[in-house]
């Protein structure tokens, strides 16, 4: 069963409380993602750690439920 946006972006959320979340869907089949995602939680860490902390608050619904996801992550400016 596909995620739906909200859900993808409540969960990332939760894991990363401070974080501004913009999910767009872009085949419109609920199976494939982009995510822009910012937060002062990923200050000093690498893009791979940033994404992997995304991933983590996904709750390993990637290559499952969530079928591909192109993610942007940033720290925001004076973070």
């Amino acid at each position: 069963m596909a995620m739906d946006a909200a859900q993808i972006e409540r969960l990332i959320k939760e894991g990363i409380p401070d974080a501004i979340v913009r999910i767009e869907d872009l085949r419109g089949d609920g199976d494939h993602y982009a995510a822009y995602v910012e937060s002062a939680a990923f200050k000093g860490k690498n893009r791979v750690q940033q994404h992997q902390m995304v991933y983590a608050a996904l709750q390993g619904r990637m290559g499952g439920e969530l079928h591909a996801l192109a993610l942007t992550t940033s720290v925001p400016q004076g973070a």
